[in-house]
């Protein structure tokens, strides 16, 4: 079930911009990417295969299920895909039983948030047991809400994530701010409405009309998320 502190009700139409901010987990607020990456190769090298370079940008920022269904098709491997999933996740979660690097910037940028009283919320595509896991890096208090991929029938790049993130904390989609790492985490926020920062992590992501692409979490602070209600949205935001 999706964990939040419910909201009293909509936020007033009044509400500045943005109305909530949106954040995901893997690869923008923590530096996991490379634990997932490093847990499927060691889950397929125990299977017997040997998981190509070529195949990680392809897998990263994906649900469970598709990217572990990708990896199932190009190696072959005779396993279920609610085996690998098992498997995969215990070795995640062993893997992040050591202390977790956040992004640089993260924890400020949680830290103005809460202080000016922005709601937060975390939505990933990775399961509760990892969602909650890293919870105790990040910090629960930092968050009204937390979304887990699999506690709906569609998670990223489907908008219902950030469609659930936003009902849970009273918001209007289109006056949140999502933060995102990955061309797949872009593509749902962007489909719920949301305006969007990127910060690519392991694949490109460009500058597009209501997009803006930055460097690091360094680069984003509350003025900057208020400024980009100052842009008209058919016009591209900035792009680094």
């Amino acid at each position: 079930m999706t964990t939040f502190l419910p909201a009293t009700g909509t936020l007033p139409d009044s509400a500045a911009a943005p109305q909530a901010v949106l954040l995901d987990m893997d690869g923008t607020l923590v530096d996991t990417e490379g634990f997932w990456w490093d847990a499927e190769v060691a889950v397929f090298a125990s299977l017997g295969h040997t998981l190509a370079e070529e195949h990680r940008e392809i897998v990263v920022g994906g649900p469970m299920t598709r990217s572990a269904g990708y990896l199932i098709d190009v190696t072959g491997a005779d396993i279920t895909l609610d085996e690998l999933t098992v498997l995969l996740n215990t070795a995640f979660l062993r893997r992040i039983e050591r202390e977790v690097p956040l992004m640089p910037g993260a924890r400020r940028l949680l830290t103005e948030l809460a202080a000016h009283r922005v709601p937060a919320a975390l939505v990933s595509a990775s399961h509760r047991a990892v969602v909650d896991r890293m919870l105790r890096h990040l910090g629960p208090e930092s968050f009204a809400l937390t979304v887990a991929g699999d506690e709906l029938a569609r998670t990223k790049p489907h908008p219902d994530p950030y469609l659930t993130a936003a009902a849970g904390l009273g918001a209007d989609p289109a006056r949140c701010v999502a933060i995102e790492d990955t061309p797949t985490g872009v593509a749902s926020a962007e489909a719920a409405g949301c305006r969007v920062v990127a910060v690519p992590s392991v694949a490109p992501v460009p500058g597009a009309p209501g997009r803006s692409v930055v460097g690091s979490l360094t680069e984003v602070d509350l003025p900057y998320l208020r400024a980009l209600w100052a842009d008209p949205v058919d016009e591209p935001l900035p792009a680094v």
